[in-house]
């Protein structure tokens, strides 16, 4: 083990991409090895929020802004309840983090979590590799004794790849809650006393997404990712709602499945990022991987009804595989696409014309990332408040 000017433990790392290329670096977070894909992610801020997402279950992220931990880690702003990231990887650490709110840094966060991370290595240079190649499997190792080269890589292309990974039911609730809905004072309502009442069923939901529609008087049932329709049903739902979530959308039968029923019911029916793909599959279109995705805070995207373009937050390697040319024709009516991302032309909302559902590929929450995308939760209960009357 090396060490710092400062006297601090310096425990080598190495960082192993699937196609043989390596990066070397020191130890941030526990120590060990991991495994996952490596995803890079844009956003600035709101690395709690990052790490905390279900959506990022068996990923890598690397950072590609340079300094990472400034503000430490809190005690609110986690958006589940542990860390998801298989691991992390920072180019410059934060070597006192300094916030009101800190109670401890990111540093403590990851060991205390065992979230294997890497630091000291150049994070522009792979997230450009990252660009070039795509996102693929990766392995970060830290020790004193590492093994050769030859041995980690065979370990990384021993890992399950993200293409066929069925993966929202590892992170999602395994027992149904309720979040209340709040009146105009901010206060909670009574279970039953909301305006509205949506069932949500938890692909690996994020905290901050039934806040959003409580704030709007709404009652939020939280659901498994095992739900049945009777289940969402027995909650006499105005509305249902499929969350973002990890892996492969070919792998969710049993979602589309589900939100299927939803749709013939004609229940108002919101979906954000995995529930995007899963209505794409619903409506009968296909879903393909992204070659590294979209993931930060400041991904542009136009809604084509209104010629608007709002920077969102981002987190998937999918998408849904619909003709941005035309209206189709699908087993619940007509469909099209809503809105596009300007960066690629990929798929980013989709709605139906005559029923009330739509979706969104993005992260309306806004937890970290812009507001432009806030009024999402207004058109759901526009539909829900349509239906009622």
């Amino acid at each position: 083990m090396t060490t710092s000017t400062r006297g601090v433990p310096r425990t080598p790392a190495v960082l192993v991409l699937e196609d043989g290329r390596t990066f070397r670096g020191r130890a941030y977070g526990a120590v060990g090895s991991t495994f996952g894909e490596a995803v890079f992610s844009t956003g600035m801020t709101g690395y709690q929020e990052t790490l905390t997402d279900p959506s990022y279950h068996r990923q890598v992220v690397v950072m590609t802004a340079p300094h990472v931990g400034n503000t430490g880690v809190n005690d609110e702003d986690a958006e589940s309840r542990r860390i998801w990231v298989a691991g992390y990887v920072v180019r410059d650490p934060a070597r006192l983090p300094s916030n009101w709110r800190s109670r401890r840094s990111l540093d403590e966060e990851l060991r205390g979590q065992g979230v294997v991370g890497i630091s000291g290595v150049d994070t522009r240079a792979l997230t450009r590799h990252l660009r070039e190649r795509g996102a693929m499997r990766v392995g970060i190792f830290s020790g004193d004794r590492l093994p050769d080269d030859g041995t980690m890589l065979a370990e990384v292309r021993r890992t399950p790849e993200m293409v066929g990974a069925d993966l929202a039911a590892e992170v999602a609730t395994a027992d149904p809650y309720v979040v209340q809905a709040r009146g105009s004072d901010g206060t909670e309502l009574p279970i039953g006393a909301a305006r509205f009442r949506v069932a949500a069923v938890d692909l690996g939901i994020k905290g901050m997404t039934p806040c959003r529609m409580a704030e709007r008087g709404v009652e939020v049932h939280v659901l498994p990712a095992t739900a049945t329709l009777d289940d969402v049903y027995a909650v006499r739902p105005d509305g249902v709602f499929f969350s973002n979530g990890p892996g492969d959308p070919a792998t969710a039968d049993h979602p589309v499945s589900l939100m299927r029923g939803v749709l013939e019911r004609g229940t108002p029916l919101f979906g954000i990022c995995f529930g995007n793909q899963i209505l794409g599959r619903a409506l009968g279109f296909g879903t393909f991987k992204l070659k590294y995705g979209h993931r930060g805070i400041n991904q542009p995207v136009r809604d084509r009804v209104t010629g608007k373009v709002e920077v969102t937050a981002h987190n998937h390697g999918f998408a849904v595989d619909a003709p941005l040319d035309r209206v189709c024709d699908t087993p619940y009516g007509r469909a099209e696409v809503s809105h596009v991302c300007l960066n690629d032309d990929v798929v980013e909302g989709l709605r139906l014309l005559d029923r009330p559902a739509f979706s969104v590929q993005y992260h309306p929450e806004a937890a970290a990332g812009p507001h432009d995308a806030a009024y999402l939760f207004d058109r759901f209960v526009s539909l829900m408040e349509g239906q009622r009357a």
